[in-house]
């Protein structure tokens, strides 16, 4: 049955969606699942949509693209109609701030600046323009702590460096790693679990950093590097099937050979 707010002869594009987003929030005839959420517990979702968004662009599945930004472009509805329900803003006061924040942040497309100027030059200014937005903030104010962990650490070092705080080139980077990485095994043989977990949290914070310094996203790197020993140990599991065993019937001499194989396997193909 057709919900009453919805005519398909009247709603189209994104007008349709909000008034789906309105129907299922509606007090007297709406979802019982939707009107218990609140922004709390839908950003969850909302994180979750947005790595499903990477993951496809990873694949280049872009049938399942077009599906998960439509699942993502839900979020940003859904938290809108909370926001108006509570009288904060509504949707077209989320399109009007992101519109003006994008003219206001592109003057060489919509102002009077060059266009000439290089997109290195273009994200320096981009950054000096949410500068001043950010005002009197503290350097690394802003930088959401809900974000993967090695993509925070790479924002902050990104903001800390531009303001000076950084090593000149990554020989110092390389240098720190060493020394972290020395700082690791003294802490396995000698502090405790909680000493041992902060020099861990060190290293990984010196690998986002050095990543950073030869231009490596570190996100995409380890999903990178999660696909493939997902897709070569499928490959051990195949192998071990052939035999009618599991990798529970298998030891990590063999396995590690059949890894090798899968290793020689990828890079011949």
């Amino acid at each position: 049955m057709t919900h009453p707010r919805l005519d398909p002869d009247d709603l189209t594009g994104l007008d349709r969606l909000l008034a789906i987003m309105a129907a299922l929030r509606d007090p007297e005839t709406g979802c019982p699942w939707d009107l218990r959420q609140t922004f709390a517990t839908i950003a969850p979702y909302t994180l979750e949509e947005a790595h499903e968004v990477a993951d496809a662009i990873d694949r280049q599945a872009w049938d399942e693209l077009k599906g998960e930004l439509g699942d993502l472009l839900f979020q940003a509805v859904y938290h809108a109609q909370m926001a108006a329900e509570a009288g904060h803003f509504s949707f077209a006061d989320v399109v009007a701030t992101i519109s003006d924040k994008m003219i206001t942040r592109h003057p060489h497309v919509f102002g009077t600046d060059t266009q000439t100027k290089t997109a290195d030059q273009q994200t320096r200014d981009w950054e000096t323009q949410k500068a001043k937005e950010r005002g009197t903030a503290r350097t690394l104010d802003g930088i959401a702590a809900s974000l993967p962990a090695l993509t925070r650490a790479l924002k902050l070092q990104s903001r800390a460096a531009r303001v000076g705080f950084d090593w000149p080139s990554t020989d110092q980077v390389l240098d720190k790693l060493v020394e972290e990485s020395r700082e690791v095994v003294e802490a396995r043989d000698t502090l405790t679990h909680d000493a041992l977990t902060e020099e861990i949290g060190d290293l990984l914070f010196v690998m986002a950093n050095l990543a950073r310094h030869l231009k490596v996203d570190p996100e995409a790197a380890l999903r990178a590097a999660n696909r493939k020993f997902t897709r070569r140990f499928a490959r051990i599991e195949d192998w071990l099937a052939e035999t009618g065993r599991s990798p529970s019937d298998s030891d990590l001499t063999e396995m590690d050979a059949l890894w090798n194989r899968a290793k020689a396997e990828d890079k011949s193909a």
